[in-house]
């Protein structure tokens, strides 16, 4: 049922993994990526909207510069990127023009989706280019980035870039089948569906070993956590089946599909919940998660136990229960200073339209 949906997909984000795009010798596969761009053209020509999200620059970029392993040095990172990002897009022009589709390159960084003007600037970008027919092709602009060159990684871009049209699903193409459950023992097996991320499905998440990669299981979980509160459905599947993207939008049982909930957040909550680095974090206490989780309250000041890290009114707060654990995400209207000092009386810390369960 969950996988008949996909057929109805139009709009749809593929984010494509350095591991699916190079060779052992970390330059790009020429027969690997022009597969890929066979798959993606083939539903532009069934009227579908394809978005790439792709990695693979820093890791073009290690091979032609001589690197074996990935840099740890932010400016030789941001060399391999500005080196390699040209020689990726030179080969996409070529294969996607092969198919009579132009490409675009948009290269974002993490301050371009923050800032509340040039996120719906990106938007718009986005929504023209797919109008005109064009593929935009996204990556992180890695040159110029500098909190640690990443939004976290692509796979959290590919679920950013997915909540921000938004899509109406996204694909994250690997060098795996999908989530797998006793992996390296006998008995592994590619899980179907996860209609719940919780604790036992986090458990399945390692991390990665690639010289090229940057995120590993761990991170495509993170993406399917903002993907599917969203409410847009997402599948992991392997990179090098050349039918996997027809199967997926043919609701064909193809990798690990991620359920979305049903209530789509509206574009503005979208914002708030996951486009930003929160300045600091309120935790408050059972009663005040209850009216917040369940009531649909406001945030008022006798709920609030404690206040962490220092933010100004109107910063992205995060608000978590007593465990430490976060549950929403909101605008604060008073600053860290004003609710510590504890004079607060009858006023909203944080509106019920300005907050986001998570």
């Amino acid at each position: 049922m969950h996988r008949d949906s996909l057929k109805s997909a139009t709009r749809i984000v593929v984010k494509l993994g350095t591991g699916v795009l190079t060779d052992r010798r970390k330059l790009i596969d020429p027969a690997q990526l022009k597969q890929i761009v066979a798959q993606v053209a083939a539903l532009r020509r069934a009227g579908k909207e394809v978005v790439v999200v792709t990695s693979g620059a820093v890791g073009a970029g290690m091979g032609a510069l001589g690197y074996n392993s990935r840099p740890t040095e932010l400016a030789e990172k941001q060399a391999c990127a500005a080196v390699g990002q040209t020689r990726l897009m030179a080969v996409y022009e070529s294969f996607f023009s092969q198919h009579n589709l132009h490409v675009a390159q948009v290269l974002l960084t993490h301050e371009d989706l923050e800032h509340h003007e040039r996120h719906l600037n990106a938007r718009n970008t986005l929504v023209t280019l797919l109008g005109r027919g064009v593929v935009p092709i996204i990556n992180e602009n890695d040159a110029v980035s500098f909190t640690e060159i990443k939004f976290g990684d692509n796979d959290k871009l590919s679920a950013l870039v997915a909540s921000l049209l938004p899509a109406d699903l996204l694909v994250i193409l690997t060098t795996v089948d999908g989530v797998i459950e006793n992996f390296g023992a006998k008995n592994a097996r590619t899980l179907s569906v996860i209609e719940k991320i919780d604790a036992s499905v986090q458990a399945l998440a390692g991390g990665t070993t690639s010289e090229t990669a940057v995120g590993g299981m761990k991170s495509k979980i993170d993406a399917a956590r903002i993907a599917v509160r969203s409410g847009i459905p997402l599948v992991i599947a392997s990179g090098t089946k050349t039918d996997a993207l027809a199967r997926i939008l043919g609701g064909a049982d193809e990798g690990t599909l991620f359920v979305a909930k049903p209530n789509k957040l509206q574009g503005r909550k979208r914002w708030i919940a996951f486009f930003h680095h929160p300045k600091g974090a309120l935790f408050v206490d059972a009663g005040a998660r209850l009216a917040l989780r369940e009531k649909g309250k406001s945030l008022l000041p006798p709920g609030v136990v404690r206040c962490e890290g220092e933010f100004a009114a109107n910063d992205i707060v995060r608000i978590c229960d007593l465990d430490g654990t976060e549950f929403a995400r909101g605008i604060a209207k008073f600053s860290a200073e004003e609710i510590r000092a504890k004079k607060l009386a009858r006023v909203e810390l944080v509106h019920r339209d300005d907050l986001v369960i998570l």
